[in-house]
């Protein structure tokens, strides 16, 4: 720091440090009122849900047991229908419970082939 010898210079020195005190001022504030706002429970809470929603933890651990089962259920329901054959339930309950564990296992696989299908049959051929 350099020595100041004059009033005027002291004056100018003091000048410039309160309009630097000034403008980190404002940024604190400025910074102080992003962090209050970050740290609402609504905020918190959609962010949380916005990182859980688009990682991959919604894919593998919620909606692939849920395809899995629903997958299954429906298989059931088309090969046994409203049959009272006792054969046909449990070839039905033993594919539901086939399918239900193949689609839980590898919800991966089944987005990249639904999304295959869904191209190839909803988009226009050039």
């Amino acid at each position: 720091m350099q020595n100041i010898t004059s009033a005027a210079k002291l004056k100018n020195a003091i000048q410039l440090l309160e309009v630097e005190q000034a403008i980190r001022e404002q940024l604190l504030k400025e910074q102080f009122h992003l962090v209050y706002e970050s740290l609402k429970p609504f905020n918190l809470l959609k962010e949380a849900l916005g990182n859980i929603v688009s990682g991959p933890y919604l894919i593998n651990k919620i909606l692939g047991p849920a395809l899995g089962i629903t997958s299954g259920f429906i298989t059931k329901k088309i090969v046994v229908g409203a049959s009272g054959n006792i054969f046909r339930k449990l070839f039905g309950s033993v594919l539901q419970f086939g399918v239900t564990k193949i689609v839980a296992q590898h919800p991966d696989v089944i987005k990249t082939f639904g999304q295959y299908i869904f191209q190839h049959i909803f988009t226009k051929n050039k």
